[in-house]
């Protein structure tokens, strides 16, 4: 299949494609850098330009694009985690239109925060709908929404509702670990919050999931089977290192002093369901938090 790829040099799109190209996929990818290898299109979203051979016998889109949610949102940055999505992927639609192109199908990155950015014991799954209507649950409505209107461009569309992905080179782990292997790990906030995950091997046999099968379609969430409060969390990540786990919280306020409103996603959070993903066939290999952190030791 071929298969155009935004995103494709960031934390999972690196993943992504070596797992498709392994599995026999022609994989192309959007760069805003200066190409430099036969399967790298350039493409602008400020200026709404696309390499046109990156449209050529196209099967499949994964948009996989957007400007990161862990950096202080200032007003500017605001706009550009909206821009770096919505309008990504409104760009590629207007040149799927320009020639002609039937895709088989749009599969999209969301956001577990879909719901909201909130502390519940209610458990989560697609249908629950945006239950605090928040910046975050915001981006992620206008991101679906994008993914969605590629109905009648694409045979189908799919959006992975993705949680915090655990991986050894990049994303908020090594982050968490390197505080844990200073001896400072601690709980955040009340500690009470919940912390929805995924494994990055998961998340990427997710897309090929999504990608090769065709009766998927829709939302998805995409975190693991256990889902620990923040201090479960971070002890367990303790122990596993064999550090120790200060028994004292690091205060709201001083989470909200550094990080200002970004620090919701770090004090709240919601337990997300992945029945749906499950019930349709999906296997996790990382369903449990001690076996996954084993793995990135």
């Amino acid at each position: 299949m071929n298969v155009l790829i935004t995103g494709g040099s960031g934390l999972i799109g690196k993943s992504l494609v070596k797992k498709l190209r392994e599995r026999n996929h022609t994989v192309r990818i959007l760069t805003r850098s200066n190409v430099i290898k036969l399967d790298e299109f350039q493409w602008n979203i400020a200026e709404q330009l696309i390499d046109d051979k990156a449209f050529e016998n196209l099967d499949a889109i994964i948009h996989l694009a957007g400007a990161s949610i862990s950096k202080k949102w200032t007003v500017k940055y605001k706009k550009e985690l909206f821009t770096s999505r919505i309008d990504a992927a409104d760009l590629l639609k207007k040149y799927c239109i320009q020639h002609n192109i039937r895709l088989k199908s749009f599969i999209s990155a969301s956001g577990i925060n879909y719901y909201g950015t909130f502390t519940s014991d209610q458990i989560l799954d697609e249908n629950s709908g945006i239950i605090k209507n928040d910046f975050l649950s915001r981006l992620c409505e206008e991101w679906e929404k994008s993914a969605d209107s590629f109905f009648g461009i694409a045979d189908r569309t799919v959006c992975l509702r993705t949680s915090m992905v655990l991986a050894k080179d990049g994303g908020g782990f090594p982050i968490l670990k390197k505080t844990v292997d200073f001896n400072i790990g601690s709980a955040v906030g009340s500690g009470k919050q919940w912390m929805n995950w995924i494994h990055i091997e998961d998340l990427v046999n997710m897309y090929v999931f999504a990608l090769e099968n065709p009766q998927i379609k829709g939302k998805l969430n995409a975190v693991a089977d256990e889902v620990p409060t923040n201090e479960k969390f971070m002890k367990t990540l303790a122990d596993i290192s064999g550090k120790f786990f200060l028994p004292i919280n690091v205060p709201a306020f001083v989470m909200k002093l550094v990080f200002g409103e970004m620090s919701s996603i770090i004090l709240e959070g919601t337990r997300a369901s992945n029945k749906k993903i499950k019930s349709l066939g999906f296997d996790f290999q990382y369903s449990e938090l001690e076996k996954a952190f084993e793995s990135l030791k």
